[in-house]
Parts: C-alpha cells; structure tokens; sequence
C-alpha cells in the first residue's frame, strides 16, 4: 500500500524518526515546521503517541520526547541482532573480494564487541573472534566509531587517564593524544591499527552509520602488515567503505 493512502500512519512514522534524530526534546511546533505538516495534526497524532508511550510529554519544557515504548522497539532491535544478520553475508562478500579477513564491531562504552568475524583462507586465526571485547582505543574499528562521536560525548567515555587501557604500552594514553588521533581519522575518512592489538598484523576500518549519523557499527579488514604498504591503505579503505555503505543503507542509515 502506497503512504498516500495512509497519511497517518506515515505522518506518525516521520514524527518518531525525527524525535529519534534530535539531540533532546522537541517543541511541538519545531517538529511541525520541520516535517512541513499541520500543527493542528501534529498535536493529535503526539497525543496518541504520548498515549501509546511512545512520546512522553514534558510540560515544564512543552516539549516532546520518545517514551518507553520507543525504548522497548529498540531493545527489540538489539535482540533480534539485524546487525549481525544483515552484516554478515556483506563481511563474508568483503572477505572473498580481497582475500583477507575482516569482522564487525558495535561500541560499548569504551569497548568495542565483535558480532562477525570472517577469517580468509590461509590466513591466521584472530583474537576479534565473535563476542571477544577490546579497547576501543586500541582497534582500528573502534577509532572509525569513536571519531564520528560528537565531542562531548568521546570526552565523557575519556574523562581522565585512568580510562585508557594499555596493550604492551601501545596505543593513545591520554585524552589529548586521542583526539589528535581521532583527527587524523575524520581527516583520511578511516582508521587504522598497526601491530597495537597483535603484533605483526594491521587493520583497516570504516565506521556504519545510522538515520542520525551516529556509529552504528565498524567494518574492519585485518591483514599482516606486509602484505598491504601503508600508501595502498586508502584504496583499501575504499573498497571497505563501500561494504559500510551498503550496511548503512540496508539499516535506513546515513551513508
């Protein structure tokens, strides 16, 4: 069924993603201007929202917000594992492609969680096996993410020395020093890791993101390092990026 015939319903849709693509609370009259609709209509349509929980209203700020029910979707989301299930075959593409392994990875706090891994052939085993929990920091997949994190947000998981986990004395130890890393990476658009998690491998990443622009995942290629020269590494981060792009658009996210 086309959206013309249910006005409604996709009016409703385009209000909880714009409410999911803000930074806080919205006025019912911004949401209004925004999505070029009806106060009028907007009104009735938060009202049932609100009533379902999926909009909570705050009156001391007249402003609205996703509710609880919105929440429970995304926890819905999470059980389901789409992630894992839409990115696998993409990851497992990659791998034959270019002959060598690579995985995906989401951030928790300051970690990141390997939900594909796929191994090439005649390639060694590696330590982002499925499950398997590293420093974010350290991780070429980690560094895509955390670079497309808003400011506040990166200094909040690094407050202070104390949060940077060290591998061997590798990698960033301080805030001043991640930033200036992270930098690098906005600047050449992926991220790198060399020989910081294991000695003698490099790995190449991108990061996935999502409808508000926020890093949904990581997709990352892991070769020994003699095998791709650090000038042929943005080519590589190309043919990465456009597996990351196919991850973001099957998610409805932003390439």
């Amino acid at each position: 069924m086309s959206q013309s015939k249910v006005p409604a319903a996709d009016n409703t849709l385009r209000i909880l993603s714009h409410l999911a693509s803000q930074r806080g609370p919205a006025p019912a009259s911004a949401i209004a201007t925004a999505l070029g609709l009806p106060r009028s209509s907007v009104y009735h349509l938060l009202a049932v929202l609100v009533e379902r929980g999926f909009v909570v209203h705050i009156p001391e700020m007249r402003r609205y917000g996703l509710g609880v029910a919105a929440f429970e979707l995304s926890t819905g989301f999470s059980r389901q594992q789409p992630l894992s299930n839409l990115g696998r075959p993409l990851v497992a593409a990659l791998v034959d492609r270019l002959g060598e392994s690579a995985h995906l990875a989401v951030l928790h706090g300051r970690d990141v969680i390997y939900l594909v891994e796929e191994r090439a052939p005649r390639r060694p085993s590696l330590v982002t096996d499925v499950g398997v929990r590293l420093p974010s920091h350290l991780t070429a997949s980690g560094r895509a993410m955390l670079a497309a994190l808003p400011a506040a947000q990166l200094r909040a998981l690094y407050p202070n020395a104390a949060a940077f986990e060290s591998r061997d004395g590798q990698g960033p130890s301080s805030y001043a020093e991640l930033r200036r890393l992270l930098e690098q990476v906005r600047l050449d658009g992926f991220a790198v890791e060399d020989g910081e998690i294991t000695a003698g491998m490099a790995s190449v990443a991108v990061a996935v993101l999502d409808h508000a622009g926020w890093p949904a995942a990581g997709i990352a290629v892991t070769f020994p390092r003699e095998t791709v020269a650090d000038a042929d590494r943005a080519a590589l981060a190309e043919r990465i990026a456009g597996t990351a792009r196919e991850l973001s658009r099957r998610i409805r996210g932003r390439a």
